[in-house]
């Protein structure tokens, strides 16, 4: 069993100004610590593949989806299923710091929907 930790993994920038430290980066499960600083948002999006849940760990963090916006604190977190379009943004004071578990992993299994508001139709988020 080999150890992981945030410090010796290497942080990789995205969108505006967050980070992603990956702690597992298998092609079947990817587990993400990333860190969205205040006011921060990403693109609306959806993975073809991948099913992905969102742990918050500190601050708080807003997730849009189809059946409208959940606002996370430390302990929430929700599932989002293949094929369901959403997006986290962060529209606090303070840095939203979360795990992204996705399996199997998100790389290549990304659409950019371009817009970043919020869709209208579908299925709810699990809580």
């Amino acid at each position: 069993m080999q150890k992981v930790n945030r410090s010796t993994c290497p942080a990789e920038s995205w969108g505006e100004r967050c980070s992603a430290f990956r702690l597992l980066a298998g092609t079947d499960l990817a587990v993400a610590e990333e860190v969205m600083p205040a006011g921060t948002s990403e693109r609306r999006h959806v993975h073809a593949k991948a099913r992905q849940f969102f742990y918050v760990l500190a601050g708080r963090l807003t997730m849009a989806g189809p059946a409208g916006e959940a606002t996370l604190g430390p302990g929430d977190g929700p599932e989002i299923a293949p094929g369901v379009a959403h997006r986290a943004h962060n529209p606090f004071a303070e840095a939203a710091r979360f795990l992204v578990i996705s399996a199997p992993t998100t790389e290549g299994d990304r659409t950019d929907l371009g817009c970043l508001t919020t869709v209208s139709t579908g299925v709810a988020f699990s809580r």
